[in-house]
């Protein structure tokens, strides 16, 4: 039986946004295909990437990637980051999915009225050092101010746009049946490092967000010549929901098997505490990788090497599957359905 079930169409006439719709499942899901998507059509949007290839062909043959992010995150300031950081690594990390060099940003803020200086400068500070990190400058911007009680301080936008290296083509459609799944790191480090401060939890050992821009990672990884099929960072609705994303794409299923998947253990006992599943849990500072079982080894070794990817882990394969399914051999010797994420685990993450 196909677990797909039916789900209502949007009411397009009455209906209203609600939280679950920016949660990163299947909620989200369906507001980006019968509004947004519905709308916008067009065969770069068709693709259904973290960036769009773009026909426009450099001299030296790439092809240009340009990728969109708006920024809410409450609180602005978490440990580990803040929003203007959290800009930019979430734009250049979609652009480096793509396997593409980021070149330029842009930023879009809307602040709110009221909303003090010292905490902008703080801010764009932040932005700008991450920018400068990252050897990605940015390039345009806009501002707006809304009335107060609109905006709930500052939310930020970031275009950014990079070039794709001939004969590199990276996408959520290209997995197939027998390829490794990696994973960079430890998961759920972001959206628990703002869960935990937001419900004033303390831990032997702090929880830190990983905020990180990950494009020299990824070049490390293309340099390796490995067959890689698909790159993602596992922001909103988690692993969980990104591996749902990429098993659709491509018509397949997904087999993890739960002990290999890192998790710190502060990690896990504030996720036990809040009755959350590090899974769905948003991460800003990793990437889950799909690529041919022969080369899967060799990626390993090169991920490992780089300070990004130095917890990176083999955690499942890619399977054969009509359904889709991504499941789960538990640590019990179990096995699970990993199902999208349904509703709203985390407001306002990234």
């Amino acid at each position: 039986m196909s677990r797909e079930t039916y789900v209502r169409p949007l009411d397009l006439k009455h209906g209203r946004v609600d939280m679950s719709h920016g949660a990163g499942g299947r909620a989200t899901a369906q507001l980006v295909e019968e509004l947004f998507a519905r709308h916008l059509d067009n065969e770069f949007l068709r693709q259904g990437d973290d960036g769009a290839v773009l026909p426009a062909v450099p001299a030296d043959g790439g092809r240009l990637v340009l990728a969109t992010d708006c920024h809410v995150v409450s609180p602005l300031f978490f440990p580990g980051g803040d929003i203007g950081c959290l800009s930019v690594h979430g734009t250049v990390n979609d652009v480096a999915m793509m396997g593409a060099r980021p070149l330029a940003l842009t930023a879009g803020f809307v602040i709110e009225e009221g909303f003090p200086l010292a905490d902008l400068a703080r801010i764009v500070a932040s932005l700008a050092a991450a920018a400068r990190a990252a050897g990605v400058p940015v390039v345009a911007g806009d501002t707006k101010v809304v009335e107060q009680g609109k905006g709930d301080g500052v939310f930020i936008a970031t275009t950014g746009y990079g070039v794709v290296p001939a004969g590199v083509a990276l996408s959520g459609a290209r997995a197939r049946p027998g390829d490794a799944i990696l994973l960079s790191g430890s998961i759920g480090d972001h959206g628990m490092a703002i869960m935990s401060q937001r419900e004033n939890l303390s831990f032997e050992s702090p929880i830190v967000s990983d905020t990180a821009a990950l494009h020299e990672l990824v070049a490390a990884m293309l340099a390796t010549g490995a067959e890689l099929r698909c790159l993602r960072d596992p922001t909103r609705g988690g692993l969980a929901t990104t591996l749902n994303e990429i098993a659709r794409q491509s018509g397949v299923g997904m087999m993890l098997d739960e002990a290999a998947i890192p998790v710190n253990p502060p990690v896990a006992a504030a996720c036990e505490f809040l009755g959350l599943d590090p899974l769905y849990v948003a991460n800003e500072g990793k990437l889950v990788a799909i690529v041919a079982a022969e080369d899967a080894e060799r990626l390993l070794a090169a991920m490992r090497a780089h300070p990004r990817g130095a917890g990176a882990a083999r955690i499942g394969a890619v399977t054969a599957d009509d359904h889709h399914f991504v499941q789960m051999t538990t640590c019990m010797g179990g096995r699970r359905i990993v199902d999208w994420l349904t509703g709203e685990q985390l407001p306002r993450i990234c």
